[in-house]
């Protein structure tokens, strides 16, 4: 505030002050005096109005004046606090984060990762008894060139394995109508290129028990057996794409 003072100062020293009054009111039959101090009070008061008035006009004053005040106003805001932002297929009930060192030192057989995607962005593991025995795992891809990641969950590939086998007859029955079910080979393996979209795959896990899985992305899907491992890649893919991507592993 020097800046305010030295101009207060300086403006005071050009105003003509007005002469002081000899009286300050009048009374019924008389007058009474006005004291000296209460002169040199009400001068005081009015040179003070008139500075302060001429800074406010001020143009350079008034900015300074103002930025002055919000200065003061907003050191005192508290910024709002910002909730973190979703772990990405988090929504979609795929198991506990982890990651694929921890993964495969919960699981009893080998963890596959398709060269064609590389290394996945999360993570997610299903272990009995919630999942099927033997447990499954999750690898989500966020980003792939060439594949549109869906508007809802923001994924655009999923690849589950599990140990099992799948079982044709209930495979067939519970894809859903709006699927269609075609044969195809993968490095020898035998699979299935499902067009649609599907929503539940059943396969009979390690144990021998019927284990019901949802789809997650319900989109097209190629489900095919990698020597007992039931691999599923999930994705608005087509089936070339998804061939070249379970090819590679």
């Amino acid at each position: 505030m020097s800046d305010l003072e030295q101009q207060l100062t300086e403006l005071g020293n050009h105003i003509a002050w007005p002469e002081s009054p000899t009286r300050l009111w009048r009374g019924v039959g008389r007058s009474r005096p006005v004291r000296p101090w209460a002169r040199w009070a009400l001068a005081a008061a009015a040179g003070l109005l008139l500075a302060v008035g001429a800074l406010i006009a001020y143009t350079p004053t008034r900015d300074a004046i103002a930025g002055f005040l919000n200065l003061h106003t907003t050191v005192n805001r508290v910024p709002a606090l910002q909730s973190p932002s979703p772990r990405p297929g988090q929504s979609l009930g795929l198991g506990a984060p982890t990651t694929l060192a921890q993964a495969q030192s919960r699981l009893t057989w080998r963890i596959t990762v398709p060269p064609a995607l590389g290394q996945p962005d999360v993570v997610y593991v299903t272990l009995p008894p919630v999942g099927p025995s033997g447990g499954e795992i999750t690898l989500v891809y966020i980003h792939r060139p060439g594949i549109k990641p869906s508007g809802q969950t923001g994924v655009s590939v999923l690849v589950t394995e599990a140990r099992g086998a799948v079982n044709e007859q209930f495979f067939g029955k519970t894809v859903g109508p709006d699927a269609t079910i075609e044969s195809v080979e993968v490095n020898g393996h035998k699979g299935w290129w499902i067009s649609g979209a599907p929503h539940i795959f059943v396969f009979t896990d390690a144990n021998g028990n019927p284990y019901y899985d949802t789809l997650r992305l319900a989109t097209n899907t190629l489900i095919f057996d990698d020597g007992g491992t039931i691999v599923r890649i999930e994705g608005d893919m087509t089936k070339a794409q998804a061939l070249q991507i379970a090819g590679s592993l």
